[in-house]
């Protein structure tokens, strides 16, 4: 099997600790679809928001052929805003894998911005490596959620203030 690692980031025009609140903590099922609408028709919790809590992202049509986007949450650390979650089900390449896990970190980047990071760890199914625009496809789905919900948090300066 092979197992790859893929990294990327985003500056955000939000700080670190509104980002945070809004799309990392454990109240993500209430921004994602007002920020995404059109794009995320539902978010679905299983769970207290702890550890094991999964969470269910029903996507519109629009999106693609992924209708259901489905994680389990592994670990979330508020103090330094890290999220660490795997993928059960849903997205562009999942099918050709056969673990997908994501760490999501937030970080302050002076007044009212910050810097989001994506590290994705896979193994693939057959043992052949992802090709550079697959892997790329692992961790763009995260930027443009952040990046809408960047958009709407600057349109909505109260909310999660």
């Amino acid at each position: 099997m092979a197992a790859g690692r893929v990294t990327d980031e985003c500056a955000v025009a939000v700080s670190a600790e509104r980002l945070w609140k809004a799309a990392l903590a454990d109240q993500e099922h209430a921004v994602l679809p007002k920020a995404c609408a059109g794009y995320i028709d539902a978010v679905e919790v299983e769970g207290d928001g702890g550890l094991g809590t999964v969470t269910t992202m029903r996507l519109n049509p629009v999106v693609g052929a992924a209708a259901v986007f489905r994680s389990r949450l592994l670990a979330r650390d508020a103090a330094a805003r890290v999220v660490r979650s795997e993928v059960l089900e849903g997205g562009e390449v999942s099918a050709r894998l056969r673990s997908q896990v994501t760490e999501v970190s937030v970080e302050p980047a002076g007044e009212g911005a910050s810097v989001l990071k994506i590290a994705v760890e896979y193994e693939t199914r057959d043992g052949a490596p992802l090709p550079p625009e697959d892997q790329a496809k692992l961790t763009q789905g995260y930027l443009a959620l952040i990046k809408k919900v960047e958009e709407y948090l600057v349109a909505h300066p109260e909310e999660f203030a």
